[in-house]
């Protein structure tokens, strides 16, 4: 049965019944400039390949004469004595642990003759072992060129042995003169750190840590401080779970320090106990888009909602329909449910107390470490500085004038402060306001450990030696301890010895190779208390307005730790497909009321409005809005990290709403927006990737139907295979072929699964596959241009439920946004328009590898061919730029190359500088410009692996191909996999056998290699 939702991509798909028309005419924006090229004395006098000179000939008619020349030699200087554990062409893997101060992840560090290449998960630590998107990007944070290269004093270079004589009399000085000393930091769940600072302190009596985050996780603190009795938070698992319903609460994204997403998957899987999800929100949220039921109230009316849920499960009864339906289905779970909730204190005590009455099974029990924050405590430090009784600060890589609400004040008190040391890795605020500099270690240059939650120690390993002259903390602290050259100031010395009371029998290079192993801290958390009637009061206090905010924070930019890292401000939002920006979302009814505009120019880029935001008497000047479908009317969104100034030319992107962040709550009333009167140019992703209008791209199907209709039935069938209608009768779409199969008996044969119902639309796997294949980023101008180079994109689809059959609606011939007229319900009353709450689908789509590909037909140069394990190859050497498989192509993912995005000024990231293009994968080359590129199923792992196998005379396992393709890899998930479908022990061929399996655009008969699930919504169909 065709499905009778519509899928939409953008509010303007629904407002211009041409649009597809038009993106299909603008999918090649520009001709290539061959007036502009000839005309460059610079380009005139440089050399030009055979592609240049083919590519110049095939779209210009002008007379053409470049003189060619070979390509410049690149000399090599070859190891005099190779280091012992370095094959040149083999990768070594380290387990180690990603921690910024922000994230936490056990990974694998893949290395290539001693640079760190790539990030992966560590398959040992389990959840704790998945990584984001911003865990992958990491390893491009290393080879950041606006770092700190050199220890500073008085702002000039200075050793290291003058910076510590400077520190050291900073010290002596305070000890004598009884001021305190502070180290300040991030929240640092290090168990050899703490043990290093006990015994600083020792020598400096005076001396106090305190912890400093910018997004410290403070009302989750609170809350578990009152009801677990610790300051500590609990950690959940959805394995066990049939529903969980969420306040404000952004669980697959940055929810108290770590994410269900794996759990929650894992739970997702179809069938009878299917987890239900239900989310009460303001913003569209991560969590939000992949809800089963959502509703969306501005912050005010969700606090209230809450409430009256409570109320309701601890028998105190609701007249609230909507806290009525959601505590009914509560009670109907009993254990099996779970309440999680965000943005306040007191939201979260009334979740706690919710989940205690239910008896809920996804509490655990066990606690979490990575956060530290003490409000109180760090207001106690503001007036230890403002009273001039701290004599030295030590700010542990920590910009409280950038992040802080009071920042400025913070940043003119310093002065009361002798001497201010800031460990730190960019020339930001606090760099400036210190007398002196430390060039902080990267992770994957330090030694360390992290003590992440109940039972659980990970080790971090260096991966490679220090870049620059840099230091980790524990490093400077034995120096300032122990007096400089003392033989006892080796932190991986003192890290081993330490470590060896935690690991016990386990010996230290054993823990290190697996990077994780069992710790001997048991504690727990159990409900000790709460205060209810304080909670509700609390979230009663909350005043109304016409306006209110909701502060979060993206899956790409987290807290801004890493916001100089171009992957990450590249990388779309996975809601609003935006790239280089944050923005105000706002819904589309309150857009009209306030005469905030987006618009499409005439080029398909979308331009909209700019807005002075004073929240509190605090302005924001210049917040460009978005206008975001399923935006609770009456509050609007603005993600924090952005707007970082002196912290790179890539951090200083979007605007800072920190100034807005007390710290503690994320939801804020009393807001008021002025149009400046200008407008915002906006990079996005999603509009110009169009499958031409067609439908059932993200196929969906309640729950109630999957378990009950056959996915074949005739008239009801939700999956039905497709037929082609012959002279011979009816005949399966896999039976009929244009062309002569393939013969794909012999060897591997790769298919690549892709379950919409377990992808989340993190990200994760965009930058696997950035980092993996070498793809470059182009930048805002070049993304507004439609000319991203991403390999695999994760399509957003909006859908809505309307009364016209999809397929109804073709037959009559009627254009797609025709069918987005008003409908009405059975009784006759208007529905609400698709873009107030619609449902969201995300879709990875990459290269579909299709056995009968049509770029392969219309190649004049044959560069792209098929190969027999199923891949569509791509032959830079032989491709001269003529686009047609890009136009040939009905799915859209072939990227040309514009320009040349390494070692040029244009493009001013990682791949200008020999530091960022340390960390390009030396197996897959770089690109030129003029070819066309695209997703290679990780051609360069795939060969790797079956060479392997070959050397040692064995087959390949099914886990070493799942793990061969870097998207597959890097999916927390389980949405991604890969493998060889000749293997039939495969899990992938396994997966080929579900009802719930169907191809893209599978009618027009280009058998793909990759193949999808049909997303599964766990409600009841009104």
């Amino acid at each position: 049965m065709a499905s009778n939702k519509i899928q939409f991509r953008s509010i303007h798909e629904l407002k211009d019944p041409a649009l597809n028309n038009k993106l299909a005419q603008k999918e090649f924006q520009e001709e290539i400039p061959v007036e502009d090229f000839l005309g460059d004395a610079e380009n005139n006098g440089s050399s030009t390949s055979r592609r240049d000179f083919l590519k110049l000939l095939g779209f210009s008619t002008a007379a053409v004469t470049l003189a060619a020349c070979e390509a410049p030699v690149i000399k090599t200087i070859p190891y005099v004595v190779k280091p012992h554990d370095i094959i040149p062409g083999v990768p070594n893997y380290y387990a180690s642990t990603y921690f910024d101060g922000f994230d936490f992840a056990s990974v694998l560090v893949k290395t290539r003759e001693g640079r760190p290449i790539k990030i992966d998960p560590n398959p040992a630590a389990g959840d704790l072992g998945k990584t984001n998107a911003r865990a992958q990007a990491s390893v491009l944070s290393l080879y950041d060129n606006d770092k700190v290269k050199q220890p500073k004093l008085d702002g000039k270079d200075e050793t290291f042995d003058k910076v510590d004589s400077f520190v050291l009399k900073g010290l002596e000085d305070a000890k004598a003169a009884g001021k305190k000393i502070v180290l300040l930091s991030h929240s640092f769940a290090s168990p050899t750190f703490k043990k290093l600072f006990a015994e600083f302190k020792a020598k400096y009596p005076t001396a106090e840590l305190v912890t400093y985050d910018a997004f410290p996780y403070s009302a989750s603190l609170d809350a578990a401080q009152e009801v677990f009795g610790q300051r500590a938070l609990p950690v959940y698992d959805l394995k066990g779970s049939e529903l969980v319903v969420s306040f404000q609460a952004d669980f697959l994204g940055d929810y108290n320090a770590s994410s269900l997403e794996t759990s929650y998957a894992a739970a997702r899987k179809p069938g009878p106990n299917m987890l239900r999800h239900i989310q009460v929100e303001s913003n569209m949220s991560l969590t939000g888009a992949n809800a089963d039921s959502r509703y969306r109230l501005k912050p005010s009316a969700v606090n209230k909602t809450l409430v009256e849920v409570y109320n309701a499960i601890v028998g105190g009864g609701t007249s609230d329909k909507t806290a009525t339906e959601i505590a009914n289905e509560l009670k109907a779970k009993g254990s099996k449910a779970v309440v999680l909730a965000d943005s306040s204190k007191g939201a979260q005590v009334l979740a706690h107390l919710i989940n205690q009455k239910l008896g809920s099974v996804a509490f655990t029990g066990k606690a979490n470490f990575l956060k530290e924050f003490d409000k109180a405590r760090y207001q106690e430090f503001l007036g230890w500085v403002n009273a001039g009784q701290v004599g030295v600060l030590i700010a542990n890589n920590v910009d409280p004038i950038y992040s802080h609400p009071k920042g400025e004040d913070f940043k003119k008190s310093l002065s009361k402060v002798a001497c201010v040391v800031a460990v730190a890795d960019k020339k930001n605020e606090m760099y400036k306001a210190a007398k002196a500099v430390i060039p902080v270690a990267n992770w994957l240059e330090s030694w360390g450990d992290i003590e992440p939650q109940t039972g659980v120690y990970s080790l971090m390993q260096p991966t490679i030696q220090k870049i620059y002259k840099s230091r980790q903390i524990e490093e400077s602290l034995l120096v300032w301890k122990n007096g400089k050259n003392n033989a006892a100031n080796n932190y991986y010395d003192y890290l081993k010895a330490s470590s060896a009371s935690i690991l016990g029998a386990t010996s230290f290079n054993k823990a290190l190779y697996n990077g994780i192993v069992t710790s001997n801290n048991a504690t727990t958390l159990s409900y000790a208390g709460g205060n209810a009637a304080q909670a509700v009061a609390e979230l009663g206090n909350f005043k109304a307005s016409e306006l209110e905010l909701v502060l979060y924070t993206k899956t790409s930019m987290g807290d801004g730790t890493q916001a100089n890292n171009p992957w990450l401000q590249e990388l779309p939002d996975p809601l609003t497909r935006m790239s280089w920006d944050n923005y105000l979302t706002i819904s589309p009814k309150d857009a009209e009321k306030f005469a905030i505009d987006n618009d499409l120019n005439a080029r398909m880029q979308l331009d909209g409005s700019i807005v002075n935001l004073t929240v509190n008497g605090v302005t924001i000047k210049d917040v460009p809005v978005f206008i975001q479908p399923g935006q609770a009317e009456g509050s609007v969104g603005l993600a924090l990290g952005y707007g970082k100034k002196n912290s790179g030319a890539t951090a200083d992107t979007g605007v800072n709403a920190y100034p807005l962040f007390d710290g503690s709550n994320l939801v804020l009333s009393g807001v008021k927006i002025e149009k400046t009167g200008e407008d915002h140019e906006f990079a996005g992703i999603q509009l110009q990737n169009t499958l031409m209008g067609r439908y059932e791209i993200a196929k969906e199907v309640p729950l109630a139907e999957f378990i009950n209709v056959p996915f074949d039935d005739e008239h009801k069938g939700w999956n039905k295979p497709l037929e082609y209608h012959t002279i011979s009768g009816a005949l399966p779409a896999r039976k009929i072929d244009l062309w002569d199969a393939f013969d794909d008996t012999d060897g591997p044969h790769f298919n690549l699964s892709i379950d919409l119902n377990s992808c989340t639309g993190c990200g994760a796997c965009v930058i696997a596959c950035q980092a993996e294949n070498n793809v470059p980023v182009v930048g805002k101008e070049e993304v507004r241009m439609s000319r991203d180079m991403y390999w695999l994109r994760i399509d957003r689809y909006y859908s809505s439920r309307q009364k016209v059959e999809v397929y109804e609606g073709l037959k009559e011939g009627m254009a797609v946004p025709e069918l987005y007229g008003t409908a009405f319900n059975k009784e006759g009353g208007a529905l609400n328009h698709p873009a107030d709450n619609p449902d969201v689908i995300f879709q990875p789509v990459m290269c579909q590898h299709c056995n009968h590909a049509p770029c392969e037909t219309v190649c004049p140069v044959a560069a792209t061919s098929h190969g027999k394990q199923g891949q569509n190859h791509m032959a830079y050497n032989r491709c001269i730029g003529t686009r047609y498989c890009a136009n040939n192509c009905p799915y859209k993912v072939r990227r040309f190359n514009w320009f040349t995005y390494n070692l040029n000024d244009k493009f001013d990231f990682n791949m200008n500088n020999d530091l960022g293009r340390m960390v390009l994968n030396p197996d897959v080359v770089v690109r030129t410009r003029g070819v066309m590129e695209k997703c290679s199923l990780c051609i360069q792992e795939t060969q790797a692996t079956i060479l392997a196998a070959k050397r040692d005379n064995r087959k390949v396992t099914d886990a070493e191909f799942k793990n061969s393709c870097a998207c597959a890899a890097a999916c927390s998930t389980g949405a991604m996999t890969f493998g060889d479908m000749n293997d039939k022990e495969s899990e992938v061929r396994d997966l080929y056998s579900s009802n719930r399996r169907y191809y893209l655009l599978e009618e027009i008969g280009t058998k793909p290699n990759v193949f999808y699930h049909t997303k599964v919504r766990n409600r009841v169909e009104k």
